[in-house]
């Protein structure tokens, strides 16, 4: 559907984009993940035609981007500012006039569930009801590709689980999807595959349970401080300290509860998951804070 290849932007003396290569497959959610700075909404710009690269060349169907692009394009971005005093139905009007053939005002309404607030100005919508309108826009030409760029950035969890739903009903529809998000969660959740940048480059890529397999076999063992016998606890096992708590990596679940018994560690409030894309977020792009 779309192909970047040997892709390169520099800013000055800044390489923000550095030989990045990708392919998206049809009916593809790919989801492009990384830290402030790695590259990513950069490389997303170029892909979507707003930025030019210094190098490389972004193709859309075998084609360098044009008309076609354009007309089969659909774009969420992160920050949209919508007229004030326009009411949702005339804000949608006014973007299906843009187009010779655009969807169905009607099935915008139902894709992106519209119907209750249809005749209420726009500053006067929810941060939820405020994102399904923005993807209705994206929608309203029929697109064959949509670039969703943090779309669910400040929504509560249930309207962010809410707007995962409407994003399943376009997969549903064979629609090739690209998704940039913060949230490891969200990706997991929605993307069929997705690949990780850092300083310019695509680090790793793949399914998200593939990579997961990959880099981890072991899990996760929790527990908060005061589980430990007495402040002055020395755990005999390998651990980490953080968030005011005690991480534990186990290839063997059983014996780690054994000995964590054996020392008297009360196990009342012991959480056991496995790896996540957090995880190896974190584990291949750093823990350190990034402007």
């Amino acid at each position: 559907m779309i192909e970047v290849r040997s892709l390169v932007k520099r800013f000055g003396a800044l390489t923000a984009v550095n030989g990045v290569d990708l392919a998206i497959q049809p009916g593809c959610c790919f989801g492009l993940l990384g830290p402030n700075g790695a590259g990513k909404t950069t490389t997303i710009e170029i892909m979507e035609g707003i930025s030019d690269p210094t190098a490389g060349e972004v193709l859309y169907c075998g084609r360098p981007l044009g008309r076609r692009f354009r007309s089969e394009v659909g774009i969420q971005f992160q920050h949209t500012a919508l007229q004030d005093y326009l009411k949702v139905k005339d804000v949608l009007e006014l973007f299906r006039n843009l187009y010779p053939n655009p969807l169905p005002l009607a099935d915008l309404v139902e894709m992106c569930a519209l119907s209750d607030f249809m005749d209420r100005e726009t500053q006067k919508l929810s941060g939820g009801q405020r994102q399904r309108v923005l993807l209705a826009i994206a929608l309203v030409n029929d697109p064959e590709l949509i670039f969703l760029d943090e779309p669910t950035t400040g929504l509560d969890p249930q309207s962010r689980r809410n707007f995962w739903s409407l994003i399943r009903g376009i997969k549903s529809r064979n629609k090739t999807i690209i998704l940039t998000t913060h949230y490891m969660e969200e990706a997991d959740t929605l993307c069929d595959e997705i690949a990780i940048m850092d300083e310019g480059k695509i680090i790793i890529r793949g399914t998200p349970s593939d990579l997961l397999r990959q880099y981890f076999d072991d899990l996760l063992l929790q527990l908060p401080l005061s589980a430990l016998p007495h402040p002055h606890f020395s755990l005999s096992l390998p651990h980490e300290l953080n968030d005011g708590g005690i991480s534990i990596r186990s290839r063997d679940v059983n014996r780690t509860i054994t000995t964590l018994q054996q020392e008297g560690v009360d196990l009342a409030r012991l959480h056991i998951r496995p790896r996540t894309l957090e995880d190896l977020f974190l584990q291949l792009t750093g823990h350190q804070l990034r402007a």
